[in-house]
């Protein structure tokens, strides 16, 4: 079982990292430029397999715990952001964080 929470953490990071590269994507000026862009099919491709993760952990863990428990996809956008595109974390942010959190955890546990 554990094996399988482990596969939903890497589904979450490359969920966060796709994200990352279609940030990156979206920066060129028309769009046959962002089309030419790499980042476009690198986010795409990490999308699609974090999607296929998705699916397959969803055989073996229940929807209502699994679905709560991809909002840890945002404290990896945040750490990606800061490390990577230098944005700031504020106070606000890692609260909201926090709240999405604790709210997925009070949901899965509650339907574990």
């Amino acid at each position: 079982m554990m094996i399988y929470f482990g596969e939903l953490l890497v589904m979450t990071l490359l969920g966060s990292v796709a994200s990352l590269f279609l940030k990156r994507a979206s920066g060129e000026a028309g769009i046959i430029a962002m089309l030419k862009n790499i980042n476009l099919y690198v986010g795409g491709f990490l999308y699609l397999l974090s999607a296929v993760i998705n699916i397959w952990v969803l055989k073996w863990l229940d929807y209502s715990v699994v679905l709560p428990l991809t909002s840890l996809t945002y404290i990896w956008t945040m750490v990606l952001a800061y490390l990577i595109l230098k944005e700031k974390i504020t106070k606000k942010k890692i609260a909201g964080v926090i709240l999405i959190l604790i709210g997925a955890v009070c949901v899965s546990m509650w339907e574990a």
